[in-house]
């Protein structure tokens, strides 16, 4: 099983029924040395705000959310909901557990 953490629309329980079929059951989880901003994305009808994480590597700065495990498959499912404006990284967690979580692409 693979872990991720969400911060933003993966958290939305009717985005879950949509991309994967069901609820997704996770508990809340802290990442460390980052703060949520803005990404604007064009979309069909104009542009669109979404959160996205920065790097500070402030231990001040937290962004809470909730950690899901999720199979390879789902992974996937996630990175095509996801779109070209994100990607995956590999995050620790406060709990020191490591776990996927989307960024901007550069």
């Amino acid at each position: 099983m693979e872990q991720l953490f969400a911060y933003g629309t993966l958290k939305d329980k009717d985005i879950q029924e949509t991309i994967f079929g069901r609820i997704l059951k996770g508990t809340p989880e802290t990442l460390v040395g980052y703060v949520i901003n803005e990404i604007h994305i064009e979309e069909e009808f104009g542009f669109a705000q979404y959160p996205i994480i920065t790097p500070t590597h402030n231990p001040e700065d937290t962004i809470s959310g909730i950690l899901y495990e999720l199979t390879e498959i789902q992974l996937q499912q996630a990175d095509t909901y996801e779109g070209l404006h994100y990607k995956r990284i590999q995050v620790e967690l406060q709990s020191n557990q490591t776990a996927w979580v989307y960024t901007a692409t550069t």
